[in-house]
């Protein structure tokens, strides 16, 4: 233990002392126990590098940039939305040191968090009045606990989905206190359906967007349109979760259509979740818009303080709204900007960076430029797939799953996808910004 301790160079080590001395112990404890089973003949000297180069490694940070090529724009693992320099950097340096989260500049008495952003909501989405949370999750249940504990929530069975890691529709349900009354079949829910279940003890009446999952063929679903003047007809509010949440129109960018929040809000939902990094493009937070005397419930309800907001999301979410200021993202809304870039433009960037690289190199990694088509993820845009360009390695002195695994561990990282035992790294989601980057891993590849 004091060997390895005073071997270190305690200068490049970003651990508490007591981690590298828990580090050490179970090092050690392994090395012993592989050697009474004879698993290994290592020297002092080898053991003690292997503990060293382990502390070090651990003591680079977890949280680094990732050059993204695996072509899915919103990578749930790759932290989804991806967030310009230059509004990351804004939303730091109003939140680095102190910030009016909630303090009134101009009264000078206690403020409101919430101000921050809800006023560019509500413009956003013609809305009465909105809310944020810390997910979409955070937002579906604290909407669902307000107006249904101990009541009944109506639903179609056909929209009881499960939607990556295992956000699963009666589970959230259950937890929010609400009792699930399912209606209607799998593939197909008339009005009736809900007509006949609603009762003296109905919370609520829930449309839940069904995300990358859709039945086609003999199918039926009931409109949010007709659900609002069923729900005003019975006197219940109408709840609609619509995930990925666009704020404009996507086609006018050539991208496939998604539900629009204000679009909903005009058929009359009482009350809209969305999240806030898929299609808004901004960091992880889910959105209450509708009804001012619904929202003004949902702030009072104390299972909200458990899931606001901190000081840096709210500053990264208002940089992100104010955006939106012509109706449309801006081109510091890094999401539409890689979404709408076409596969015309990635394959001139990629032939760009082949002609970076010397010309031996690419021939030993047999490195080419490939159509491919992927999907912008997270449940958005679903169904439908994009077309973008991938740099398709194929050396044959290296198998895929090495290479694959020797770029994930450069510096930065640059995670690709193995595709019928090839290696690729997609363009879609790579940033202008990191061809340099990308070009100069490619390099040191060999």
């Amino acid at each position: 233990m004091s060997m390895v301790l005073d071997r270190i160079d305690w200068k490049n080590v970003n651990l508490p002392r007591e981690m590298v001395v828990n580090i050490i112990r179970k090092e050690l404890s392994s090395t012993r126990n592989s050697h009474r089973q004879k698993q290994n003949s290592l020297t002092k000297e080898n053991i003690l590098n292997g503990i060293l180069s382990k502390i070090y490694r651990l003591s680079k940070s977890t949280f680094t940039p990732v050059i993204n090529g695996t072509g899915i724009v919103l990578h749930t693992g790759l932290g989804r939305a991806p967030i310009s320099k230059k509004l990351a950097k804004e939303a730091v340096n109003a939140t680095a040191n102190y910030s009016p989260v909630e303090f009134n500049l101009e009264t000078g008495k206690r403020g409101e968090r919430l101000n921050h952003v809800s006023p560019l909501i509500n413009a956003l989405t013609g809305a009465e009045d909105s809310m944020i949370v810390n997910n979409n999750a955070a937002a579906f249940m604290l909407c669902l606990n307000t107006l249904s504990e101990g009541k009944e929530v109506v639903i179609s069975r056909g929209q009881l989905v499960e939607i990556g890691g295992s956000f699963r529709i009666p589970d959230i349900i259950k937890k929010s206190g609400g009792i699930m009354r399912e209606v209607g079949t799998t593939n197909r829910t008339h009005l009736k359906d809900y007509e006949q279940a609603i009762n003296n003890n109905t919370g609520c009446i829930v449309f839940a967007h069904t995300s990358n999952y859709r039945i086609e063929g003999f199918t039926k679903e009931v409109s949010v349109e007709d659900l609002k003047k069923l729900g005003k007809k019975k006197k219940i509010p109408l709840l609609v979760d619509i995930g990925s949440g666009a704020l404009f129109d996507l086609t006018k960018f050539g991208l496939p259509a998604e539900p629009i929040v204000k679009e909903i809000i005009k058929a009359g939902s009482e009350l809209v979740t969305f999240s806030g990094d898929k299609l808004l493009g901004g960091p992880q937070a889910g959105i209450i818009s509708g009804k001012k005397n619904l929202i003004s419930n949902i702030h009072r309800n104390p299972m909200y303080r458990a899931m606001r907001c901190d000081k840096l999301t709210l500053a990264l979410m208002e940089k992100i709204l104010r955006g939106y200021s012509n109706g449309s993202p801006s081109k510091e809304n890094l999401v539409y900007k890689m979404l709408i870039t076409t596969r015309k433009v990635l394959h001139r960037r990629g032939e760009k960076l082949i002609l970076s690289i010397p010309k031996d190199i690419v021939n030993k990694l047999n490195l080419k430029i490939v159509d491919s088509i992927v999907e912008a993820g997270s449940g958005s845009l679903p169904i439908k797939s994009l077309e973008s360009c991938a740099l398709q390695f194929s050396p044959a002195y290296i198998k895929p799953t090495v290479l694959a695994k020797w770029f994930r561990n450069h510096e930065p990282p640059v995670i690709g996808y193995i595709k019928g035992d090839i290696f690729n790294i997609d363009l879609k989601a790579i940033d202008l910004s990191q061809m340099k980057a990308l070009s100069l891993a490619i390099q040191k590849s060999i």
